[in-house]
């Protein structure tokens, strides 16, 4: 047994490493477990095994040339053919392997995993190598047939063989009845095949990993059969709840392995309308308060309405809607699409709310823990993206309140951004911990800024420090904290090239739309080399000259049509009712909307748009992967943006890697990013011009201006950290950090001063307060700029 992890005590470790990949350090500081297969990263596409081991059950551990080599004849079939395994893994070191020809002791021939299997194996013929002596005459002599058995040499062996007996008579029952009980009591969940995920019958053990086929049963309860034909593998075991030994895919790396931005693709999809909720996209909700006052067109008139609906559950039904909308199954699906990333939006308030702020505070929080237990279960990977800030970076409903921006804009501008800043830090300081830092590893610090409004100069500023919050919470290089992702504001990723060269893991994110321009009446069958030409040339060049470049959001929508996409009764433009403008109607949204009525001929029109998209953009992140109901006509009514509904009903691809060479002739931007880029050498040495050339605070605000003249906040107050999962381990208690990954940051919250005034923080362009202090002794000068020295290598 190996020792205990740090954070769960009293948790047995079955230390049988057997590969010579190496993993990432564990939460508990130490090689973590084997895969329950016996392998560290499971074996890709384990299908050889199916009909000889029963649904959920681990693998045998020492498979050596059998797990490669299918009926012992030839090499499985693989899709990829890009260095899926540079080495074999496990072979090596296998009780099987040492049976093998000396010949072949290197490896190249049994061990090697191989893409084609019809090519002639390197080892030679497999008949010649059966008569190597090494593969049955030293197993033949240890079991050869004495010759010669003398009489007094049977009846020592009688009587041994009856002293045997004895003990066993004794000590077989007492085992059973009082020693095995105890140990099982102790070491809690063991695998086993016939039982679930998350519990079974009393005195059963429960299962904690399986792949295709297997039973998995959540935490109400419930039970479904986990689908997955692409050597996906679960893993959840209660008493070992930081364990990273899932895998989402063959081609993905399991959680305990890094995953090589640039080389490694990300398939992901978007978790829309589940913790920052979106008219279009949880449609029931906001229908039923169409007649109220106000009219529900945002979460803040929508919690309004709620709150004062006390009999239809008052602002409990958001919880509900959070306990609904996303479950367990659908992170299982989303492995099972093959995708390999979440992006969620996380909106503020589900840190805090301040003054008359009426949104539901702190618990979306709750559900996002549930989202890194599910993720992780799941051996999917988490882009929290910072969706809604105060007082609105963008002024559409997704921020929280449709109206005005009051980010780096108006008179509350720079306030807003102090406090949006504090909520970057606080987040950054959670997700950088050890316990879940390898499955968040990306942080999407501010969706959607409106950067042609507040301007380039103050959002660079502000990504900047950003930046240095981030990585003052998690230190400097791969590994530590998640990589930081900056949204273009809409200016163009060609804005952003050689932006904070040297800067440690930073990602460049885009939004590319078609349906928010003009509009067409043009077939969907006309749009299926689109994205190739629209963006591919662009996320090309973008990787060469900023860095890491990625779609958060597209979808398959090529007009505005569909319930609520642009806004509650703000009409479309593509029937010529969109308000605000004046826009010529193409005629009826209907064709576009009916996809119950969709023949075969559009379903792949479509899908041949949205794999066009994921060719292109090459990592990227579908928005979104659910829309709930219409509580009016019971269906979907915004199709092209539902990647489940795609997938059920055949308009999106089973597999996405199926998209790759759509796209002609795009020279494609060729993998490694620079070391620097990914947290190698280099990273986080930002040279002192660039730091002094973006530091904080701007000089003014957009619709503001000069900070002397505006509301601001000082950091005297109290942080809100944000609190950690609770997870039973035996009659002790899981350690799952206590929110703050730095120690050494103990800077105040972002808080106002008693003697000074401020506007709401939703206010839009008004003149602001004069004077802004009303003592003397209040007056100050602007807080010196925080920027600081990047933080040490550590």
């Amino acid at each position: 047994m190996a020792r205990n992890g740090a954070h769960s005590p009293g948790i047995p470790y079955d230390a049988l490493p057997l590969t010579q990949d190496q993993h990432r350090e564990s939460v508990f500081r130490e090689p973590p477990s084997p895969h329950a297969s016996g392998f560290s990263t499971p074996p890709v596409e384990m299908s050889s095994f199916s009909e000889s081991v029963p649904p959920g059950a681990a693998a045998p551990r020492f498979l050596g040339r059998a797990l490669y080599d299918e009926n012992g004849a030839s090499y499985r079939d693989s899709f990829a053919s890009q260095n899926t395994f540079q080495s074999s893994p496990s072979a090596a070191n296998s009780s099987v392997y040492a049976l093998n020809p000396e010949t072949n002791q290197s490896g190249a021939g049994y061990g090697t995993y191989r893409d084609d299997p019809h090519t002639d194996d390197p080892s030679g013929d497999d008949g010649a190598d059966a008569q190597s002596p090494r593969y049955l005459a030293e197993k033949r002599s240890v079991y050869t047939t004495p010759r010669h058995k003398s009489k007094r040499g049977l009846i020592v062996l009688g009587a041994l063989g009856g002293l045997i007996l004895v003990i066993v008579a004794v000590v077989v029952p007492v085992y059973f009845t009082v020693i095995r009980p105890k140990s099982l009591n102790h070491q809690g969940s063991i695998a086993n095949p016939g039982s679930s995920s998350s519990g079974g019958k009393p005195g059963t053990a429960a299962a904690i990993t399986g792949g295709d086929g297997s039973k998995v049963t959540t935490d109400d309860g419930s039970s479904f059969t986990y689908s997955n034909s692409f050597g996906g593998t679960w893993y959840w075991d209660p008493n070992d709840p930081f364990n990273n030994n899932a895998q989402a895919q063959s081609w993905t790396p399991p959680l305990n392995q890094t995953f090589k931005f640039g080389t490694d693709r990300i398939f992901g999809v978007n978790l829309g309308g589940w913790l920052t909720t979106e008219p279009f996209i949880a449609p029931a909700l906001f229908e039923k308060y169409l007649n109220s006052t106000p009219i529900a067109v945002d979460e803040w008139t929508l919690s309004e309405c709620m709150a004062a609906d006390s009999a239809g559950g008052g602002l409990g039904q958001l919880e509900e809607h959070y306990k609904t909308f996303i479950t367990e199954q659908d992170f299982a699906e989303i492995a099972g699409a093959g995708l390999n990333f979440v992006r969620i939006p996380l909106p503020y308030w589900a840190i805090e709310t301040r003054a008359d702020e009426p949104f539901l505070p702190k618990v979306a929080w709750t559900y996002f823990l549930k989202a890194i237990q599910w993720a992780r279960k799941y051996g999917i990977r988490i882009n929290l993206d910072f969706h809604a800030l105060p007082g609105s970076q963008n002024g559409w409903n997704h921020s929280g309140k449709l109206g005005s921006v009051n980010v780096l804009n108006g008179p509350m501008g720079f306030a807003n951004a102090q406090r949006s800043l504090d909520y970057i830090r606080i987040i950054a300081e959670f997700i950088s911990q050890p316990e879940y830092r390898d499955v968040v590893v990306m942080f999407g610090i501010t969706n959607e800024p409106q950067g042609n409004l507040v301007g380039q100069d103050a959002l660079s500023r502000y990504y900047m420090q950003a930046y240095v919050n981030v990585r003052e919470a998690s230190g400097v290089g791969e590994g530590n904290g998640p990589y930081i992702s900056y949204h273009d504001g809409f200016l163009g990723l060609n804005q952003w090239a050689g932006f904070l060269p040297n800067a440690d893991r930073i990602a460049l994110d885009d939004h590319p739309y078609v349906c928010f321009g003009g509009q067409s009446s043009a077939p969907m069958s006309s749009y299926a080399q689109t994205p190739c030409t629209a963006w591919g040339s662009e996320f090309n060049t973008s990787m060469g000259a900023f860095g890491m470049t990625a779609a958060g959001e597209f979808s398959n929508a090529v007009t505005d049509c569909g319930l609520w996409v642009n806004g509650v009764n703000l009409g479309t433009r593509y029937e010529g009712t969109y308000t605000p403008g004046t826009w010529p109607s193409m005629g009826s949204c209907d064709p576009w909307t009916n996809w119950q009525s969709w023949n075969t001929s559009m379903k792949q029109d479509v899908q041949n748009f949205a794999m066009a998209s994921m060719d292109a953009l090459q990592n990227w992140f579908f928005w979104t992967w659910k829309i709930g109901n219409s509580s009016t006509t019971g269906v979907v009514e915004s199709p092209q943006w539902s990647y489940q509904l795609g997938l059920q009903n055949g308009w999106m691809p089973k597999d996405p890697r199926t998209a790759s060479g759509i796209c002609q002739n795009q020279n494609l931007w060729s993998p490694p990013l620079q070391a620097w880029q990914t947290g190698g050498a280099n990273a986080g040495q930002i040279a002192a011009a660039v730091s002094s050339s973006y530091a904080w605070p701007p000089a003014q605000i957009s619709n503001g201006g000069v900070l002397a003249d505006l509301p601001s906040y000082t950091p005297t107050g109290t942080v809100a950290t944000l609190p950690p999962p609770t997870f039973s381990v035996g009659s002790s208690t899981a350690n799952a950090g206590d929110g703050w990954a730095n120690p050494s940051d103990a800077a105040g919250g972002m808080v106002g001063i008693a003697t000074c005034s401020y506007l709401n923080p939703w206010v839009g362009t008004v003149p602001p307060p004069s004077p802004l202090c009303s003592s003397p002794a209040a007056a100050r000068g602007l807080p010196a700029p925080l920027i600081t020295p990047p933080p040490r290598r550590i």
